[in-house]
C-alpha cells in the first residue's frame, strides 16, 4: 500500500523531488523508475556528441555565417578528465581563427557569440539557435556581431581564446550546463569583457537555467542586452557588473500613471 505525503499538493509547483510517498520504508516503484530515467537523462546528456554541422546548418538558414573549432581535449574522455583542454583551442582551430580574423583582428567586432558543447550538447541543441535568435532581435543598432562560434568539447574558458584571436571587445559563450536530475537540457550563458587567455571566472556575468521550464530565450535575451549595454559602459564584467536588469526591465515595461486602472 502506498502511503501519500500530505504534501503532496506542493508538487504542482516545482520539478524537485519532494512528496514521493513510502511504500513501506522504500520509495513507490513509479518513483525509482522515474528517478533512474532522469538519471539515465542526465548521463545521456554529458556524453551525447553535439551536432555542430545541423546547429551550424540552422544559423545558416537564419542567414549567420558560422565558424566550427575544436578544444584541445581530442575526444569526451579527455574532456571529462582533463578540464584544462577544454579551455584551450587545438592548434588547427587557433590557424583557423586567425585566418578568418585577417591581419588586423584588433577591428574586430562588439559582440561574438560561442556556442560550445560543455556538460550538455543537449541543451545547445534545444536552445541555441533559439536564443541566438532573440539576442539579435533586440539587438541595439550600434553593435557589431561577429560570426558565430561552434566549439566542440568546450569549457567556458575556451571562449576568451577565440575572443581574443577574432578581436572581440565583449564574447558571450553559450554552452550547456551540468545536468541535474530534472533539468538534462539547460543552458547557460557567460560574459566576458575583452577577453583574454587566462581570464578567470570571477571578470565573468552568468545567465543560468535558460530553457523551456526555466527562462524563456527572450527574457535570457533582455537580460544579456541589460549586463552587455552595462559591460560597455563600465568597461568590465564580473564582480564589479551587478545585474540590477530584474528591476529596471519591469520599470521600463511598466505602463504610465496615466494607463493604471482608476488614473484619469
Amino acid at each position: 500500500m502506498i502511503h501519500a505525503d500530505p504534501w503532496d499538493d506542493l508538487r504542482a509547483y516545482t520539478a524537485a523531488r519532494l512528496a514521493l510517498g513510502r511504500a513501506g520504508a522504500s520509495l513507490p516503484t513509479t518513483e525509482l523508475l522515474r528517478f533512474g530515467f532522469a538519471h539515465a537523462q542526465a548521463r545521456d546528456a554529458v556524453h551525447l556528441p553535439l551536432e555542430a554541422r545541423a546547429l551550424a546548418d540552422a544559423l545558416a538558414a537564419d542567414g549567420l555565417p558560422t565558424l566550427q573549432v575544436h578544444s584541445a581535449a581530442p575526444d569526451r574522455a579527455a574532456y571529462l578528465l582533463r578540464p584544462d583542454l577544454g579551455r584551450r583551442l587545438d592548434d588547427a582551430s587557433v590557424q583557423r581563427l586567425r585566418d578568418a580574423a585577417g591581419p588586423d583582428p584588433v577591428a574586430g567586432c562588439d559582440l561574438l557569440l560561442v556556442a560550445g558543447d560543455g556538460l550538455s550538447s543537449l541543451a545547445v541543441a534545444r536552445h541555441a539557435q533559439p536564443l541566438i535568435a532573440a539576442i539579435r532581435a533586440s539587438r541595439p543598432a550600434d553593435w557589431t556581431l561577429g560570426p558565430v562560434v561552434i566549439a566542440q568539447q568546450a569549457r567556458v574558458a575556451l571562449a576568451d581564446e577565440v575572443g581574443a584571436l577574432l578581436g572581440a571587445r565583449l564574447v558571450a559563450m553559450l554552452i550547456g550546463e551540468r545536468p541535474g536530475l530534472s533539468s538534462p537540457d539547460s543552458l547557460g550563458l557567460y560574459l566576458t569583457w575583452k577577453p583574454a587567455v587566462g581570464c578567470h571566472d570571477a571578470q565573468r556575468n552568468c545567465i543560468s537555467n535558460i530553457r523551456a521550464d526555466g527562462l524563456r530565450p527572450e527574457a535570457a535575451a533582455a537580460r544579456f542586452w541589460w549586463l552587455a549595454q552595462e559591460a560597455r559602459r563600465l568597461q568590465l564584467t564580473g564582480v564589479g557588473l551587478k545585474d540590477r536588469s530584474e528591476g529596471e526591465l519591469l520599470t521600463a515595461a511598466a505602463p504610465p500613471p496615466s494607463a493604471l486602472p482608476g488614473q484619469a
